[in-house]
């Protein structure tokens, strides 16, 4: 008799044959896992004769390994007398006049995507595990998928369908497992005088009924694995899929449950599903719903219905015609239901959080719950798939469910809300601190703020990039003032201009001189110059007035960086001389390094190298000694701008290496750029055109990602000039034109001059060509 084993040694020889009519190797597991759409472990159980293939999947198998349609045939045939050996020597068969139920329920119309998950299901109907948990959360179709896959198969189940909506979310109570269990045993043609009283022995009574059957058995919405364990059948020729917004861990871990988890739809098969209800003149009104309805397919039906109301607010564009199993409203607090206080408050209070991406420490804070009670609460919320894992132990919610619990916490009372929102700022504040107290020791030497969460750069680094958007919707309404203080530096040096424009524009209505600084130094990058000046100059007005000389020497040295860039290097270089002594004086030697960078970057704009090349050497080995490699980075990258230009072309191009090393290592995106951009022009100096290219066309992309208008105008001058040098005018006049539109409009003198010369430049070389055209 033919075995699972025989099938596979049949399967493997295909394989090796297929491989020599190729001429080449044979094809590996992943190589048939992308030719299947089946995973590369189901490959490798098929072939090693752990798991016999379903009938369908095998005819692809043997058809893809080369086998002739003869082949085919007798193939096809030795695996279903596998199969039938199997059912022979399994169990008997049941009696000839045993009840055939048929309780599945109608299937969902326009069923759309879902292939992956399918296809896993498909799995139970080989040799594997034989019951399934479909988890998800509300309205993710799990249902619909479960009753779709089970209409698909349901021929493969000569024996029946068993079907039973268990209730575990409802508002009512949930299904008895004794009840479930009656019902499946009056579908089996157990009269009523058969049927014991006590549930295990209606369970003992089920599991004798079932035995030898081919039945497929739903188990839908379950709230536990105490609700499920009486309705699995004890034999291995049943196949049953539980449905749950719980991920029910202890049927998993213990029954040996395959545990499926069922996302939402992507964006393309949303607008599918949506298209099929609505029709396909309805292009826009799609687009908008497929955006609203975080791809949940039972508010996607919803919206369909209504979609002559696209515009409604909230969940109130959610609710069928008053049907609770079908407004996400009343679905929504089924699962809440369920849920300890705690974690049901928690969710309520979630709400409050300013951003999408929430973790422990923050839920605990706006609870007021110690860290590790916190952490219960959020692993209790994904576990019933109310939270998703969004990484690094944080969670989110999409949009539907955070519209909910938005709703929840606006009926919050006035003082509870408060109380919470004052400890989550507490604890943002705090964390803020100790991150960027961390990452930037230099900007604040006297800051004692400290957590276990933030302690190396690593961490600290991650935290800012992961609540940066929770920090600066929180400034809209409450610490702006102590969030720009805190987050300016991160802002400038991650490259988030835009991010720090709304924070220090909403602190600055309170006068903070600080605020004003740094909200000058955005408007400085984002070349709005006359702006900067304005803010610089209310920065100055107010630490003179307090006394605040570091605050006065920062200011100071910003507002040279804009005499600058407006052409007036005279002014710049009294005031970056101004705030060197400051800084001397106040005995700062982080604050010294950065005006002696200053100070040699404006000397080399006016071409005094010899002096530029002294300041920045100081630069660099102060800043080597403090331990500051970001800023050693960028006092590296001026030292090689000014070999550059000198003729000293390695050793630029080893000290511009040097800064771009330590820039990335930082994180700093400015800084980055602006290596990338140097080494560029140092390329094109020594007419390594193509390798100029590359790194000028990194700083532009850089540049137009951040904002930074500066670092954009000044790549396209030099990208002008590696494309005029290597003879296409036209297009380095077209980057030419486009710095000089960009400085005309920041009001930087010396990049349009020289984007005014490179344009002159272009227009020679065409009128050369004409002319020699001409002859």
């Amino acid at each position: 008799m033919c075995t699972t084993e025989d099938l596979a040694r049949m399967l493997r020889e295909l394989r090796r044959r297929d491989a020599r009519r190729r001429g080449g190797v044979e094809l590996t597991y992943r190589e048939l896992a992308a030719a299947t759409g089946w995973s590369h472990g189901i490959i490798g159980g098929y072939l090693a004769g752990r798991v016999l293939p379903p009938t369908d999947r095998f005819d692809v198998l043997v058809r893809l390994l080369g086998a002739s349609p003869a082949e085919q045939g007798a193939l096809a045939t030795a695996r279903d007398r596998v199969q039938e050996g199997r059912r022979a020597t399994a169990t008997p068969p049941p009696p000839p006049d045993a009840a055939v139920p048929r309780q599945l329920p109608a299937d969902v119309p326009a069923f759309t995507g879902r292939a992956a998950r399918l296809a896993e299901l498909d799995a139970l109907l080989g040799d594997g595990p034989r019951v399934a948990l479909l988890a998800g959360t509300a309205g993710v179709g799990k249902t619909a998928l479960a009753v779709h896959w089970a209409h698909r198969v349901a021929a493969r189940f000569p024996d029946g369908q068993l079907y039973v909506d268990l209730c575990g979310y409802d508002p009512g109570q949930p299904v008895d497992p004794g009840d479930a269990l009656a019902g499946f045993l009056r579908g089996l043609g157990v009269p009523a005088s058969g049927i014991p009283a006590a549930t295990a022995e209606r369970a003992a009574r089920y599991r004798t009924e079932v035995a030898g059957r081919r039945l497929l058995v739903v188990l839908d919405n379950a709230s536990g694995a105490d609700q499920v364990r009486p309705l699995l059948p004890g034999t291995g020729t049943c196949v049953v899929v539980v449905t749950s917004r719980d991920a029910l861990g202890g049927l998993v871990a213990r029954d040996g449950v395959h545990p499926i988890h069922l996302g939402r739809l992507d964006r393309g098969d949303s607008r599918t599903l949506l298209r099929r209800l609505i029709g396909p003149d309805a292009a826009g009104t799609v687009q908008l719903l497929a955006e609203r309805c975080a791809g949940l397919p039972l508010a996607l039906r919803v919206a369909a219905t209504r979609h002559r109301h696209p515009h409604d607010d909230g969940l109130d564009a959610f609710d069928a015609d008053g049907d609770p199993r079908t407004a996400l409203r009343s679905v929504f607090s089924w699962s809440l239901r369920q849920l300890t206080p705690p974690a049901a408050a928690a969710f309520r209070l979630l709400g409050l959080h300013p951003g999408r991406v929430v973790d422990v420490h923050a839920t605990a804070a706006l609870a007021g719950l110690p860290p590790s009670e916190g952490r219960s609460a959020l692993h209790e919320l994904a576990r019933a798939h109310l939270v998703e894992p969004a990484g690094d132990d944080c969670f989110a919610m999409h949009d539907l469910l955070r519209a909910y619990s938005v709703e929840l916490a606006g009926q919050l009372d006035a003082d509870g809300s408060r109380a919470a929102l004052d400890r989550l700022t507490a604890h943002l504040l705090h964390t803020a601190a100790a991150a960027t107290a961390t990452l930037y020791p230099h900007d604040h030497p006297g800051r004692t703020a400290s957590s276990s969460i933030v302690d190396t750069p690593e961490r600290a680094q991650r935290w800012l990039d992961r609540h940066r958007a929770a920090l600066i919707a929180l400034a809209r309404s409450r610490a702006a003032v102590e969030l720009s203080r805190l987050l300016w530096r991160h802002l400038e040096v991650g490259g988030h201009y835009r991010d720090a424009l709304a924070l220090h524009t909403a602190a600055a209505v309170h006068g903070d001189a600080g605020v004003h600084t740094n909200l000058g130094a955005i408007h400085w990058l984002l070349g709005d110059h006359d702006r900067a000046k304005v803010h610089f100059g209310r920065s100055l007005h107010g630490h003179r007035a307090s006394g605040d000389t570091a605050g006065e020497a920062r200011a100071t040295a910003r507002l040279a960086l804009v005499h600058e860039r407006l052409g007036d290097h005279d002014e710049a270089a009294a005031r970056l001389r101004d705030a060197l002594a400051m800084y001397r004086a106040a005995g700062d030697r982080h604050g010294e390094a950065a005006q002696l960078l200053n100070l040699g970057f404006t000397y080399h704009r006016i071409r005094r190298h010899t002096e530029a090349l002294g300041h920045l050497q100081r630069a660099a080995a102060l800043f080597a000694e403090l331990g500051d490699r970001r800023l050693e980075g960028y006092a590296l990258g001026n030292l090689g701008a000014v070999e550059s230009v000198s003729g000293r072309h390695d050793q630029a191009l080893t000290h511009l290496r040097q800064a771009l090393e330590r820039c990335v290592a930082a994180g700093d995106r400015g800084g980055e750029g602006s290596a990338h951009g140097t080494i560029g022009a140092a390329y094109h100096r020594t007419g390594r055109h193509a390798k100029a290219l590359g790194h000028l066309r990194r700083a532009l992309a850089i540049a137009r990602a951040t904002g930074e208008c500066g670092l954009e105008a000044e790549t396209l001058t030099t990208l002008g000039d590696v494309l005029l040098a290597t003879g296409r005018p036209d297009a380095a006049a077209r980057r030419f034109a486009a710095a000089r539109a960009l400085a005309e409009r920041t009001g930087d003198r010396h990049t349009l001059a020289t984007a005014v010369d490179g344009l002159s430049r272009c227009t020679i070389h065409l009128r050369r060509e004409a002319g020699m055209a001409a002859r």
